[in-house]
């Protein structure tokens, strides 16, 4: 009796260990089921994230044998839409388009912020770099940096500047140009790059800082004219445009504002989920004619497993708590 006791017990556990072992192989096969797949973007439709989002979800669901689904839920400088996509469940359903702003950046401004960049996510895919263009309407009297901070000088309470919203690497960037140069400026804050562009454009708002994924296509059509980009050297794809550091004020001789873009699922996703996902972006991201767009976009093409996208979004963290507190930037 106690020897077949010990068979059954013993043929048992081999039973469980088996179906353990095979667990993570049969939720690999079996992900995506074909439900659709929630690519929040916690930005207006137009601006960068959401250009991103639309490039990159279409090929990911042909990948995945399944839909991607773009979902737009801006406010705050992408705080709104990271908090939903934080509660969301962890099954590999919801991804989202993370930025400078929603994580590294917002926590060192909202004190009552809805999620922990870091600890509510677990990163998939660095998309890439970028700085930002300092850009003004085609019509307006401001050609170099020197005009735009005479101007701000001669005018009550400074020039108007657009941003995708309070705490947004537009909004830092014009901050970081105030507190350096000792000129103020108004702070105009959007829902987005896309409306607070337009705006631009139309002369409602004296200048904004965007992202060249955004500007580029404006200032290639006439409608916008470039002042300045915010990178240690000029773009290659704006070779014409100088840097802030060449605008000849000492004060600005060491400026420099990095965007990035960056895909996130909430923590506790599967591990096999998110080694997937970042393995078809990966190669989604390779491709040659997706390297020019991004590329063409101003944006430099990123490549680091998780582990290094983790390292490098902490000391973006870091970084810009510096940042904020020596600039005293407040949200309004």
């Amino acid at each position: 009796m106690q020897r077949r006791t010990l068979i059954h017990t013993a043929a048992l556990a081999a039973a469980a260990c088996s179906a353990l072992i095979s667990l993570p192989a049969a939720a690999q096969a079996t992900w995506p089921t074909g439900k659709p797949i929630t690519y929040m973007v916690p930005f207006a439709a137009g601006g960068t994230t959401d250009t991103l989002a639309r490039l990159i979800g279409q090929q990911l669901g042909t990948a995945l044998g399944t839909t991607v689904v773009v979902e737009n839920k801006g406010g705050a400088a992408g705080s709104i839409g990271s908090e939903a996509a934080a509660r969301s469940a962890p099954d590999g359903f919801t991804v989202l388009g993370g930025t400078v702003s929603s994580h590294a950046i917002n926590i060192s401004l909202y004190p009552k912020l809805g999620y922990d960049p870091i600890k509510s996510f677990h990163p998939v895919t660095l998309i890439g770099t970028n700085p930002v263009v300092l850009v003004v309407a085609a019509n307006s009297p401001y050609k170099t940096l020197k005009d735009v901070l005479a101007g701000a000088k001669g005018k009550q309470g400074g020039l108007s500047s657009a941003s995708a919203g309070t705490g947004s690497s537009q909004h830092l960037a014009v901050e970081l140009l105030a507190f350096k140069s000792g000129v103020k400026f108004t702070h105009i804050p959007y829902k987005g790059s896309g409306p607070a562009i337009q705006d631009v454009i139309s002369g409602q708002v004296d200048m904004m800082f965007d992202t060249t994924v955004v500007a580029a296509p404006h200032i290639q059509s006439g409608k916008l004219r470039a002042i300045a980009v915010t990178s240690a050297q000029r773009l290659a794809s704006m070779p014409d445009v100088p840097t802030v550091a060449e605008s000849g004020v000492a004060e600005l001789k060491d400026f420099q504002v990095q965007s990035w873009q960056a895909i996130f699922v909430p923590t506790g996703t599967p591990t096999p989920v998110v080694t997937r996902l970042h393995d078809e972006i990966r190669k989604i991201l390779a491709q040659p004619d997706m390297q020019t767009r991004l590329k063409g976009f101003g944006m430099e093409p990123a490549d680091m497993n998780v582990t290094q996208i983790a390292a490098f979004q902490k000391a973006e963290v870091e970084k810009w708590a510096q940042v904020i507190k020596a600039a005293n930037i407040k949200v309004d």
